[in-house]
């Protein structure tokens, strides 16, 4: 009855099923976990940007790797804007996706250490080997307050460190390129500016990160795995579907039978008769 199933065709599409089931169920898991750490991810900004500012020295230090749990960690610092030696970072967008640059200017702190500050975006030159026109940071002491951010590096930006560029540009913000460029200890990442906000809007401040929306991933997540379901339930439908069309035709022939007929199937005892008799008689 199911010796069909045996055949090379059907042996072929038992083991696609086979693959798909696991696979499915897989990417189903793979968006689950994607929308955790999504949640997990809105709920470690949301506490951040709540907790009381502290000073940045509690944060980080000269060398130091930011953790995750302290990204967009409220943090103060006060020292005097070292706007000589501040550069931009080529290729970031704003809050309306319009590209140019952001402002890096190192402040520097009591005791001669920097922290690096990303004072906000401003527009790209006309010409991309110029310096924009940047408004000049505060002058004298000052107390900024930012979010703390780990050092962009291309594994976790995806930007490629591009070399050769035009003086006063960068690709990255990082706290050990700008060492070295500084001849100062600078502390490990980098502030995000909220206050004091920008005389003017310029430079034009970065907006705080998205903890709000959780995108789609649990919806792919149900659907991969609805997926996965309905692959046996298919198998099981066309299973059944190529049995009733065999059985079918196998009727059809039978009770289509030999063409001229015998007996038993609509052919006369006299017609068998005079199918045997002799010719002439």
């Amino acid at each position: 009855m199911y010796r069909f199933l045996l055949s090379r065709q059907w042996v072929i599409l038992t083991l696609i099923a086979l693959v798909l089931i696991p696979v499915m169920v897989e990417l189903g898991f793979w968006q689950f976990h994607r929308h955790e750490r999504r949640v997990s991810q809105n709920a470690l900004i949301a506490d951040n940007l709540r907790a009381e500012p502290v000073p940045v020295t509690e944060l980080t230090s000269p060398g130091h790797t930011v953790p995750r749990a302290d990204y967009w960690r409220r943090a103060t610092a006060t020292g005097t804007f070292d706007t000589a030696h501040e550069v931009v970072v080529r290729r970031r967008t704003n809050a309306d996706d319009r590209v140019g640059m952001h402002v890096l200017t190192p402040l520097v702190l009591d005791g001669g250490r920097v922290v690096l500050v990303n004072r906000g975006w401003v527009p790209a030159a006309p010409d991309q080997k110029a310096y924009p026109d940047v408004p000049p940071a505060p002058k004298g002491r000052v107390t900024v307050v930012g979010r703390l951010m780990a050092d962009q590096t291309t594994g976790s930006s995806g930007i490629k460190d591009l070399r050769g560029l035009p003086p006063r540009q960068v690709m990255l913000i990082n706290s050990g390129q700008q060492a070295e460029r500084l001849g100062r200890p600078v502390l490990g990442g980098y502030l995000e500016l909220t206050e004091p906000a920008p005389a003017g809007g310029s430079p034009e401040p970065i907006p705080d990160p998205d903890h709000e929306s959780i995108g789609a991933h649990m919806a792919y997540a149900v659907q991969w795995w609805l997926f996965a379901a309905g692959v046996p339930v298919g198998w099981v439908v066309l299973v059944r579907r190529e049995r009733h069309d065999r059985a079918a035709a196998a009727a059809a022939r039978t009770a289509d039978g030999p063409a001229d007929g015998g007996p038993g199937e609509g052919g006369s005892a006299e017609d068998a008769s005079a199918a045997r008799a002799p010719a002439g008689a």
